[in-house]
């Protein structure tokens, strides 16, 4: 428990942002679902501009959001062109 009035405020503080963190991460989870089901470029920005305001907001780290925005991507241009993959160019032999 905590004891000084820094400490008690302190406690209220992180438990008041864990709700509003928490269910900002179930939504955002819906969305991402919903998205996977029938991969839109409309679908596509909305789950992006989540991200975005994930990242700002310190809800989730930099490199997790760029790690399932490559990956959200990636599923929007497999749906739509199919896979494409990239073959690694070498120099021919003289």
């Amino acid at each position: 428990m905590p004891i000084s009035r820094s400490a008690k405020k302190s406690l209220r503080k992180s438990v008041k942002n864990k709700k509003v963190n928490v269910s900002f991460k179930e939504k955002l989870k819906k969305l991402i679902k919903l998205y996977l089901v029938k991969p839109t470029e409309k679908g596509y920005k909305e789950v992006q501009s989540m991200l975005d305001v994930a990242k700002q907001k310190n809800i989730f780290h930099i490199n997790k959001v760029s790690r399932l925005k490559s990956r959200l991507n990636k599923k929007y241009g497999a749906d739509k062109e199919g896979v494409k993959t990239a073959t690694k160019q070498t120099a021919k032999k003289k």
